[in-house]
């Protein structure tokens, strides 16, 4: 076994699954060019302060740090949403609003690796800059379901929740923002009794416990009712309610607006990262436990970075755990192709630069061409097309070529016949 192999938690994509993610790709590229979103390029190296910022202590512990040879500490990205905050606040800071901001790429944590989780990942990120309005959220979660659907997904659902509504509580038991980030983590964790010991480390009044304790349990897919069960619970913290009302419109304008998501209502979600500020979200498919991705609406973090007080929503979809949810649990197919794959084959060493010569003017017709490159005789090169699923061949004899006519094989049905070189590609398209 060779000693060389990647590096744990990176992984070499092979072409089947370099297609897919690939074909993601593009498909995320579709969605943002329907929904007006601009692509941009953001560096994978940025100051470690930048990222760290806001990022949640568990983040902050997993980035790839260093120090670079100018002494400044540096790490890979973890996620998108510092870099486009930095750009906001200092580069785009006179933009027109509302800025629709679109970038993929490469991401880097250091996670223990596992199934859906890896330490190099990839994600396509979105984000709505400018508009404190419901329907800027409600914009994310239709193109996020729209992305979902044009990929194929079935029986995709988005967990949703708030985060107005728990930092309402703890910000009326005058819980200071460094110990509210902490409960976050731990609920994020779904670590709910942690959480609730935290508070009464705290000393939180027996009445923060209870309701919070209360809201860990509302949750379900009637989402009206979640919300009217919730409203009652959290009489007399007004925030709270504030953080529910908001949430209710975002949902009814996503749903009125032509989006049918289907909704998983849970009061007490919670996400890792500190800039959270508004409605959150996490897309899922049944059967497979991890989530595709999240979001949500953070309306002080291009502040943090020196900007004008900016609001904004946004998501990261993750390509990798669409792609596993696509191929392995939905059995996906992305790699059918109805296109033809044509093989040239050379009968002898003197016809080579005519097989280059036709591969040619086959590509220029838009036909998927590859030369016969092996040496190997007709009959093998034909055994070699077959098993690697080419459609045709074209044979390139002497005596065809004295007539400009070529030999052209269907490779299914195992049938050739002589044709006009002129009148070649016409024959390959051919159904």
């Amino acid at each position: 076994m060779s000693k060389f192999q990647p590096v744990r938690g990176m992984r070499d994509f092979l072409a089947e699954e370099a297609k897919t993610m690939r074909y993601i790709e593009q498909t995320t590229r579709e969605i943002a060019e329907l929904y007006g979103y601009q692509e941009i390029i953001t560096p994978v190296v940025e100051s470690y302060d930048l990222l760290a910022a806001k990022a949640g202590e568990e983040m902050r512990h997993r980035m790839y740090a260093f120090e670079d040879l100018g002494g400044r500490k540096v790490a890979l990205r973890a996620e998108f949403t510092p870099s486009i905050a930095r750009l906001v606040a200092t580069t785009l800071k006179r933009a027109s609003k509302p800025l629709k901001l679109f970038s993929t790429g490469s991401l880097y944590r250091y996670d223990e690796p596992q199934y859906g989780r890896f330490r190099e990942f990839w994600q396509a990120n979105y984000e709505l800059i400018g508009s404190t309005k419901p329907e800027a959220d409600a914009e994310i979660l239709a193109l996020s379901y729209d992305l979902k659907e044009k990929l194929g997904l079935r029986n995709c659902y988005f967990k949703i929740g708030h985060v107005g509504i728990l930092r309402g509580i703890l910000s009326q038991e005058n819980i200071v923002e460094e110990q509210q980030n902490r409960i976050m983590q731990l609920l994020d964790k779904k670590q709910w009794d942690d959480a609730l010991s935290v508070l009464q480390e705290l000393d939180a009044s027996q009445k923060c416990i209870k309701t919070m304790k209360n809201i860990f349990e509302i949750r379900g897919k009637n989402v009206s009712n979640v919300i009217k069960r919730a409203k009652e619970m959290l009489k007399g913290y007004e925030t709270a309610v504030a953080a529910i009302e908001n949430l209710r419109e975002i949902i009814d304008l996503t749903h009125e607006g032509g989006a049918k998501i289907e909704l998983l209502a849970e009061m007490g979600f919670a996400r890792g990262l500190e800039y959270y500020t508004g409605m959150i979200f996490e897309p899922y498919v049944p059967d497979f436990e991890i989530a595709l991705g999240g979001g949500g609406r953070y309306d002080k973090l291009v502040e943090l970075f020196g900007g004008e007080p900016t609001p904004a929503v946004g998501v990261a979809h993750g390509m990798d755990r669409i792609s596993l949810a696509m191929m392995e649990k939905q059995k996906i197919n992305v790699l059918t192709s109805e296109r033809k794959r044509v093989i040239v084959i050379p009968i002898e060493e003197k016809l080579r630069a005519k097989a280059l010569e036709l591969s040619r003017v086959l590509r220029k017709a838009g036909i998927l061409v590859e030369v016969e490159v092996m040496g190997h005789t007709v009959s093998k090169a034909l055994e070699n097309a077959s098993k690697r699923g080419f459609t045709n061949a074209v044979i390139v004899g002497a005596k065809e070529l004295k007539k400009d006519k070529v030999v052209l094989r269907d490779m299914e049905k195992r049938e050739q016949k002589t044709v006009e070189i002129k009148h070649l590609s016409k024959e390959i398209s051919k159904d």
